[in-house]
């Protein structure tokens, strides 16, 4: 359906671009340009509609229907392609406990790929002692230190 829907928009866009380049504009000569529509009528010489004009407000119309129609369809069908927010990494089901921080004195192995001389030798794991972060002093509000 979409697919079809396309080709008649695509055809109908050319033949709205062909017809309305065919047509002559109105009131082309040297006094349209400068605002002079014509002195027998008040807004300017009317004549009836051709076919041409015809088929511009019909090419117009189906131009109309069709984009309405293809927007339609788009916005309906969500099931396609995911937007950023769907691709987004969705929490695991169930309560899930943060992995727990290493207090100060325990030990965490750290692997380590030794290179001499542009050389990369073995990675070892080496178990590395957790220091405290030190922490600075809190200044008492009003208090100032010179």
């Amino acid at each position: 359906m979409v697919i079809l829907l396309t080709i008649v928009h695509i055809i109908v866009c050319l033949f709205l671009v062909i017809v309305v380049l065919l047509q002559s504009g109105k009131a082309a000569d040297l006094a349209g340009a400068f605002g002079g529509m014509g002195s027998q009528t008040v807004f300017g010489p009317r004549g009836s509609a051709t076919v041409l004009s015809k088929a511009t407000t019909l090419a117009a119309a189906l131009f109309m229907v069709t984009s309405l129609s293809l927007s339609i369809i788009a916005t309906r069908g969500g099931s396609g392609t995911p937007t950023l927010l769907d691709k987004a990494r969705k929490p695991l089901s169930g309560p899930q406990q943060p992995p727990a921080l290493p207090q100060p004195g325990q030990t965490v192995p750290i692997n380590v790929t030794p290179s001499v001389d542009g050389q990369k030798g073995p990675t070892q794991t080496i178990p590395v002692p957790v220091q405290a972060t030190p922490t600075l002093p809190v200044q008492q509000q009003g208090t100032q230190q010179k």
